[in-house]
């Protein structure tokens, strides 16, 4: 770990013993679908699997145990016709603490918008900048973006490299018939996540990743009263963000992959009442619904 944050921090340099980037963990399951051959989609997996983990997507060389942790689950509703599906994917990333055996999650989203044509044993051809297929744009979109907001945890913009790859994923995905990649298809989708995290006027999204995770949670350690405060500090930006934008998508995508981790945060009673109440209420304005979690924080004296 201590080794990482040298690599994240400075020039990476290349380890002795090198691996790709990713460990994500990947699973494809189609239990809704009646009449189809399931070995269709155990080849799907596998071949995910080595397109995620086997391709080289950065630069940068990684020892095994510092790959990045993720996980990509594939839920198949729908055949819609002999080599097209359509179902959701649940995308979760965790990047691990300073010393500790904790990993903080980074994002947490289910992407229902997902359509894809494969046969058994196809090859999963991708290049960047061109359109192949939806399967592979996608997986590469949320490969990108998994590389930008973990980098950008422990470097301020170490990340924004990787987002405008993932961004450049979605102008190259503009003229796909299958949905998630256009400004029109909804305010939630693959468009508006990258456009939220590149956009320059939403720099308090990066500032958050990189303060709450590198100057917050990875000091808590040796300086929990400061690591925490600097947690605090992290929300300010996100608050003026959302006063600015209050429908913008990547807070909900913060929010969700945050929320339990703020509540045991700033459970704890050694945390002073003043600083309890000042983040509660920015957690109840930036996301309402789950105010009754929040409140549990005050409750916990």
């Amino acid at each position: 770990m201590k080794k990482l944050l040298i690599i994240l921090g400075f020039s990476f340099w290349a380890a002795s013993v090198s691996a790709q980037e990713m460990n994500c963990i990947v699973s494809v399951t189609a239990q809704q679908l009646e009449g189809t051959d399931k070995r269709v989609f155990e080849t799907l997996q596998n071949a995910i699997y080595e397109f995620i983990n086997n391709r080289k997507w950065t630069s940068y060389n990684f020892r095994v145990e510092e790959r990045i942790e993720c996980t990509m689950l594939i839920t198949v509703n729908q055949r819609l016709s002999a080599d097209e599906f359509s179902g959701n994917i649940n995308l979760v990333l965790r990047r691990p603490i300073l010393n500790s055996a904790y990993n903080s999650v980074l994002l947490n989203y289910i992407d229902k918008g997902f359509q894809f044509r494969y046969t058994e044993f196809q090859p999963l051809d991708y290049n960047d900048g061109t359109f192949t297929s939806n399967l592979t744009s996608v997986l590469a979109f949320y490969t990108y973006m998994y590389l930008g907001l973990y980098f950008d945890s422990f470097s301020l913009n170490g990340g924004q490299a990787f987002l405008v790859k993932a961004q450049e994923v979605v102008t190259a995905a503009q003229n796909a018939s299958e949905p998630g990649w256009k400004a029109f298809d909804g305010t939630r989708n693959r468009y508006w996540m990258a456009e939220n995290f590149v956009n320059p006027s939403n720099s308090a999204l990066t500032d958050f990743y990189y303060k709450f995770h590198r100057l917050g949670l990875d000091q808590m350690y040796e300086k929990v009263d400061a690591g925490r405060e600097n947690c605090s500090q992290s929300l300010d930006g996100i608050k003026t963000l959302f006063d600015a934008k209050p429908e913008l998508f990547a807070i909900q995508l913060l929010t969700d992959a945050k929320r339990d981790e703020f509540v045991n945060i700033y459970s704890d009673q050694r945390v002073p009442p003043s600083e309890k109440a000042t983040v509660v209420n920015i957690f109840k304005e930036i996301d309402p619904a789950n105010g009754s979690k929040y409140q549990a924080i005050l409750d916990n004296k």
